[in-house]
């Protein structure tokens, strides 16, 4: 048996739909592609946003800013000078990009306007950091990425 054109195009437009359509089967199935989202509740932390925006405008204005330094002991997060250390209060959030069974948060509690974070906490490779604080009812965020 010949085959004409008309067959063969015909043959040719159901290959590519069933091979398109194996690969979308096969992409939304597999447990390989890992699908998550950065937060849980995406829509709920965009409404706090501007928020946000404000407090790094704020940390950004300060005299001086937050430093981190890596020391034996783990990393170091170094507050500005000219704040009283009782009177901040706020979290350190750590966000692990590769894999979001790392990220953990921190209270802070200051000892000589430094946090120091456990270096048996932090795994080597790339980490997203923020610290959020309050202190005489001003809001401040400072946001780095580091690689250890």
């Amino acid at each position: 048996m010949k085959i004409n054109w008309g067959t063969g195009i015909v043959i040719a437009i159901i290959a590519f739909i069933s091979f398109i359509m194996f690969f979308v089967v096969k992409m939304t199935t597999s447990h390989d592609a890992n699908h998550d989202l950065v937060t849980e509740e995406y829509y709920k932390a965009e409404l706090g946003y501007q928020k946000e925006i404000d407090a790094e405008t704020n940390a950004r204005a300060a005299s001086s800013q937050i430093r981190l330094k890596k020391s034996p002991e783990g990393l170091l997060v170094i507050f500005p000078d000219g704040f009283n250390d009782t009177n901040i209060n706020g979290i350190v959030s750590l966000y692990r990009p590769s894999n979001k069974n790392l990220d953990f948060n921190l209270p802070i509690s200051l000892s000589n306007s430094q946090l120091l974070i456990p270096d048996n906490q932090l795994l080597e490779g790339r980490w997203d950091i923020k610290i959020f604080w309050e202190y005489a009812g001003k809001e401040f965020l400072h946001k780095e990425s580091i690689t250890l």
